[in-house]
């Protein structure tokens, strides 16, 4: 039986269990991901779809973040083996399902860092500090960068984890909203003034 017909059974039965098919008028057109997951909460076998498609995303995520390849892979499979037993409980927002996967890794990492004290990772990438001192309205140099990145070891986690997602990685803010569960606009918000927390700092530490 071919993928296509599995999927669209476990949908069908999905659908029913849901009684939209009692309500036609209100029927929603829905993204192949989201028939996937759908399909994936009828059957966990589904549930592999998701998770050949998300895991060198999630994988990349979680190795910016610790030390070691070992640490990255075994966060990893965690974060997905919590996925397939939560599925029951995700919802259909509009978001990608990416997001809900990076919420869990999160929860993941911190859990981690807190329960085995391991070592926080920064992997950064060529120009990630300079985007920061530019948006700080600064002309960036080796001085200022090197200054920046010292500045970073003295945040808290969950700025960190703000600034990491908004300049290292690039996420729009609807996205970072989605997965730290707060508003787009309190997003932002947070970001600003943590860039502000950081312009005194840096400034102390240029020329040290």
């Amino acid at each position: 039986m071919s993928r296509c017909i599995i999927l669209a059974k476990a949908l069908m039965q999905s659908l029913q269990a849901t009684s939209l098919m009692q309500q036609p008028g209100n029927l929603t057109i829905l993204t192949d991901e989201e028939l996937q997951i759908l399909a994936a909460k009828e059957s966990p076998e589904h549930f592999r779809v998701l998770y050949e498609k998300y895991y060198s995303r999630i994988l990349k995520f979680v190795y910016q973040r610790v030390v070691t390849k070992d640490e990255a892979f075994d966060i990893t499979q965690q974060v997905f083996l919590q996925a397939m037993l939560s599925l029951g409980k995700y919802e259909l927002k509009g978001f990608p399902f990416s997001s809900w996967l990076y919420r869990i890794a999160l929860n993941e990492l911190n859990q981690a860092f807190r329960k085995n004290k391991k070592q926080r990772g920064i992997n950064l990438g060529e120009g990630y500090l300079k985007g920061i001192v530019e948006e700080l309205d600064d002309t960036s140099n080796e001085e200022k960068e090197a200054a920046l990145l010292e500045s970073l070891t003295h945040l808290e986690e969950e700025e960190f984890q703000l600034i990491e997602m908004r300049f290292f990685e690039k996420r729009p803010f609807s996205e970072i909203g989605e997965i730290l569960e707060v508003s787009e606009a309190s997003a932002k918000m947070r970001l600003y003034r943590i860039l502000e927390k950081l312009k005194p700092v840096i400034a102390k530490n240029i020329g040290r």
